[in-house]
C-alpha cells in the first residue's frame, strides 16, 4: 500500500505519536478488509480517547493526516472520500476481457417471483461501502439517501417500489441513520413522502441507529445543535446528546445489518424459488465458460501460430 512523500515536512514528537495512533487504527481495520473515511478515523481516535470528541479535534486530525499523507507517512489508499468518484464507460482490450466482465456481472435477480422485496436506505454516502459489501451478499439493493432524500430520487423511488408492489410483492425498507434531531426525523419523513407519492404499505424498519444499540455500544456523543428545528422534541425525549452512525465501528454495522439478514430473509425470501434462481445462474455460467475458453485458445493461436488448427 503506497505511503508516497509529495512534500517534505517534518513534525515534532507529539503530531508523530499521534500519526503512529492513526496508523494502528488504519492498520486495524485494514486487516478486517476495511477502508475509512476520515470521519471514521476520527471516531475511532475519540473512542480510545486518544483525542477529544469536538470539532476543533475533528478539524485539526483533518489537517495532520493531509499533511501526513502529503509527506509519506500514512497510506494514501487506507481513507477513502465516498462522496466523489470518476464515472465513465467501462473499456476492454480484447473480447475475451469483456466476456470475462460480462459472465462476473451476470446476475439473476433473486427477488423475482418473491412476496417480498428488501432495499437498505442510509442516510451517508460514507457509510456506503460498509453497508454495500453486506447487502452485496445478501442480495439486497441499497441506496444512499445523502441527509433528506431530495424530492426527485423519492418520486422516483416510490415509482420504483409502485412498480414492485404491482407485481404483488411486499416492500420491506431498511434505514440506517444518525441518531439526532434529524437523523431520526429522516425515517418518517421518507414513511411520509412515499405515502404522499402513492406508494402505500411500506413495513419501514429503523435498522439503525437506536438508543439500545447506544447503551450497548457506548458510541461517543455529540452535544445536540439547538439550531436544528427538531432539537426541542428530540432533547424532551432523549436529553442533550445524540450519536453519528458513523461512530460504530464498520464491523458492527456490518453486523447489525448481516445479522439483520440472517434472522430476516428466510421470512422475505422463498427457498424453492431461491433454489430456482441459483440454479439458473448455475446453468448459465456453464454456458459461458466454454465461451470463454474458446476465446483464449483463440487469442493464444494469433499470438502463436506454430500452435496447431
Amino acid at each position: 500500500m503506497p505511503k508516497i512523500e509529495y512534500i517534505s515536512k517534518s513534525f515534532g514528537a507529539d503530531r508523530l505519536a499521534l500519526i503512529d495512533r492513526i496508523n494502528s487504527v488504519i492498520d486495524d481495520y485494514s486487516a478486517q478488509g476495511y477502508s475509512l473515511t476520515l470521519r471514521q478515523v476520527y471516531y475511532q481516535m475519540v473512542a480510545r480517547a486518544i483525542i477529544p470528541n469536538n470539532e476543533r479535534s475533528y478539524k485539526n486530525l483533518g489537517t495532520l493526516i493531509s499533511d501526513a499523507r502529503l509527506a509519506g507517512a500514512i497510506d494514501w489508499n487506507a481513507i477513502e472520500d465516498r462522496t466523489r468518484n470518476l464515472k465513465g464507460k467501462s473499456h476492454w482490450t480484447t473480447p475475451g476481457n469483456m466476456i470475462d466482465s460480462a459472465a462476473y456481472s451476470y446476475h439473476l435477480d433473486h427477488w423475482k417471483g418473491q412476496s417480498n422485496y428488501v432495499e437498505v436506505w442510509v442516510e451517508k454516502d460514507a457509510l456506503v461501502g460498509i453497508v454495500g459489501q453486506i447487502c452485496g451478499e445478501l442480495d439486497v439493493s441499497f441506496f444512499s439517501c445523502r441527509g433528506y432524500v431530495s424530492q426527485s430520487e423519492m418520486w422516483g423511488a416510490a415509482r420504483r417500489l409502485k412498480r414492485r408492489q404491482d407485481n404483488g410483492q411486499q416492500i420491506v425498507l431498511l434505514h440506517l441513520g444518525d441518531h439526532d434531531p434529524s437523523g431520526r426525523d429522516m425515517s418518517r419523513d421518507i414513511q411520509d413522502r412515499l405515502i404522499t407519492f402513492e406508494t402505500y404499505g411500506i413495513e419501514f424498519h429503523r435498522l439503525a441507529l437506536n438508543m439500545n444499540q447506544i447503551e450497548q455500544y457506548d458510541p461517543p456523543p455529540n452535544p445536540t445543535k439547538l439550531t436544528d428545528s427538531r432539537a426541542t422534541k428530540y432533547i424532551d425525549e432523549f436529553g442533550h446528546e445524540c450519536w453519528e452512525l458513523d461512530a460504530l465501528e464498520p464491523h458492527v454495522i456490518s453486523d447489525l445489518a448481516l445479522g439483520w439478514g440472517r434472522r430476516q430473509l428466510g421470512r422475505y425470501q422463498g427457498e424453492v424459488l431461491l433454489r430456482g434462481v441459483k440454479n439458473m445462474i448455475a446453468q448459465a455460467n456453464k454456458k459461458v465458460r466454454p465461451a470463454l475458453a474458446c476465446e483464449r485458445t483463440a487469442k493464444k493461436k494469433s499470438l502463436n501460430p506454430s500452435i496447431s488448427h
